[in-house]
């Protein structure tokens, strides 16, 4: 469900270019052979989520059984718990976002948004999704949300059960309510019983969000001042399954829970059509969701909820290498 894309400003340059000096377990790794994947602990962590904080090269990373938020850096192989399953009612975690020092979490199934302050790990808001309108949902709950995306005065959050997107203002750095801001129905959106709009993210420019039905495989623009909703041609393919996004310019990275990989879609420059190409990061991947971007790798999450009862231990996230070209060059 990412995504976001970390450049190498001076920042993260500084971070990532300090060779290590052992560390526990002497795990730290140089600039140029960052570890291939990091290891989450616990058996039963199924993660879905990740968001990254790209002025120190941490990440993190949510479980969907109890809503433990992981916390890893880039130059380190394992991770740890930074935010206990459970606490604040935090049960289960999908979207997992940082912004502006802010850690973003979607609840899943318990049909709410918690932010946290990093620094401190300070709970700053929990937002419940507003209750009304119907749901398409194949479980008990009726909600499930999913992914979160930022442009500078808002948050953006999906629901795949729910035929709508939230919003969640954010201007001047002060967190207004979450409102049902886009009522899918009599858009070209068309909700089912199942799991519907799953990831999403936003252009450059901010002016449209870019969000992929998982059941159907059908990608989607939606302006963000006109609330305008435009399906996005792909020439009668489809990136079913799709979950995590990233765009970059006019370049949609699709993660795929199955076939397991991710998969590019070169857009148009209105974002209203695109050509799929070839997908990459079998057999890395294990039932991936979500990525972020790093110096030309994908950081992924292998969540494995394809194997709920004998997961492959230990629980990870894979560095994967982008294909030349894929990305715009910088």
């Amino acid at each position: 469900m990412v995504k976001s894309r970390i450049r190498a400003h001076a920042a993260l340059v500084a971070t990532l270019s300090l060779t290590a000096c052992g560390g526990a377990g002497g795990e730290d790794a140089a600039a140029g052979s960052l570890p291939e994947r990091y290891v989450l602990p616990g058996d039963r962590v199924f993660p879905e989520g990740i968001g990254a904080q790209k002025e120190t090269g941490d990440f993190f990373v949510g479980s969907t059984t109890d809503g433990t938020i992981y916390r890893g850096n880039v130059r380190r192989e394992n991770m740890e718990v930074f935010l206990p399953g459970g606490r604040d009612g935090r049960t289960a975690a999908t979207g997992v976002r940082v912004r502006d020092g802010r850690l973003w979490v979607a609840g899943r199934f318990t049909g709410r948004v918690f932010v946290y302050d990093i620094a401190s790990r300070r709970l700053l808001r929990i937002f419940e999704a507003p209750a009304g309108g119907p749901s398409f949902s194949p479980r008990p709950e009726r909600s499930l949300i999913n992914d979160i995306t930022f442009t500078k005065e808002a948050a953006y959050v999906t629901d795949s059960f729910r035929p709508v997107v939230y919003r969640v203002s954010t201007e001047g750095g002060r967190l207004g309510g979450m409102e049902a801001w886009l009522d899918l129905r009599g858009t070209p959106i068309r909700y089912r019983r199942g799991f519907n709009l799953n990831g999403i993210t936003v252009s450059d420019d901010e002016r449209h969000l870019v969000t992929v039905n998982f059941d159907t495989g059908e990608l989607f623009r939606i302006d963000a001042r006109t609330k305008r909703v435009r399906p996005i041609d792909l020439g009668g393919a489809n990136v079913r399954t799709g979950d995590g996004l990233l765009l970059d310019g006019t370049t949609l990275l699709v993660v795929r829970e199955e076939p397991g990989d991710i998969t590019p879609v070169r857009l148009s420059g209105d974002l209203l059509s695109g050509e799929i190409g070839p997908g990459f990061g079998r057999p890395q991947l294990r039932f991936p969701t979500t990525m972020f971007e790093l110096n030309g790798r994908g950081v992924v999450v292998n969540s494995q909820l394809d194997t709920p009862d004998a997961p492959e231990l230990p629980f990870t996230v894979s560095s994967v290498p982008i294909p030349p070209d894929t990305l715009p060059r910088r």
